[in-house]
């Protein structure tokens, strides 16, 4: 990848884009993660207004200092970023006491950790009518176009997607390139939304790389039965993820009315 060439590229759809929509700049959640350090920082290079959101919901303290410390980093490398904290454990926890209680407290441990990333968004949307601002999304190729792996209508949520063309190890190359913080690139990708460490490998089966690799393969044709061992189960992992979260990446169904009908 000619990677200071494509970080031109994004750096000036952005700001083309921004400006063909009269919109003075970018609003963006900072998780301490990786996809968001790269897409904040590439948002930062339009020279654009930009502000980062730190929105933390039971957050674990490594990755608030990741945030916090990438957002230092923005702000003294370009002055054209801005940084607001929005503290929504008290509104997610409001929220959860008016909720029922259910039987199957799995179902609703997932449903939960969904309702943070529509917290999210909606704070994210307030910010950008506010002041004039596109919502930055973070999502990559593998996570957009792979395995679905986002919220609906919580960080799936945005107005343009810098990275979404990008494979997750072309996202680290980039950061390397732009000098984000060592720590976030060395941090283990999470997606924050359980109030624990766990990571997305842990909650998926399978590391980027080998997502990856599955999704090329799937792009050529492949089937299960063309694998054995560990690259079977993990072709079994990015086809299952696929086909449920089909429902993520198709447009919404509409039921057309037979013009007989009308």
């Amino acid at each position: 990848m000619q990677t200071e060439k494509v970080i031109d590229h994004i750096v000036d759809w952005l700001k083309d884009y921004a400006t063909k929509a009269n919109q003075k700049g970018f609003v963006i959640g900072v998780s301490g993660g990786i996809d968001s350090a790269v897409t904040s920082t590439l948002c930062a290079k339009t020279g654009l207004d930009l502000l980062c959101l730190e929105m933390p919901i039971h957050q674990a303290l490594n990755q608030s200092d990741r945030a916090s410390s990438h957002i230092d980093w923005l702000q003294g490398n370009f002055p054209n970023v801005y940084r607001q904290q929005v503290n929504l454990t008290p509104v997610f926890d409001s929220l959860v006491a008016s909720f029922p209680i259910v039987k199957n407290e799995e179902e609703r441990f997932m449903s939960l950790a969904n309702t943070r990333a529509r917290l999210r968004m909606t704070s994210l949307y307030y910010f950008a009518a506010l002041k004039r601002y596109l919502v930055a999304g973070t999502g990559n190729k593998v996570e957009d176009f792979g395995i679905g792996f986002y919220t609906k209508y919580g960080d799936g949520g945005v107005d343009i997607s810098p990275i979404a063309d990008l494979y997750k190890t072309e996202v680290y190359e980039i950061a390397k390139k732009m000098g984000i913080n060592e720590e976030i690139i060395k941090a283990a990708p999470t997606d924050g939304l359980w109030g624990d460490d766990r990571t997305d490998e842990d909650q998926i089966g399978a590391s980027y790389p080998e997502l990856e690799w599955a999704m090329k393969m799937k792009d050529q044709g492949k089937n299960l039965d063309d694998f054995t061992g560990r690259d079977q189960e993990v072709f079994s992992i990015y086809i299952r993820y696929n086909s449920m979260n089909q429902h993520k990446m198709n447009p919404i169904p509409i039921c057309y009315i037979p013009e007989t009908l009308k």
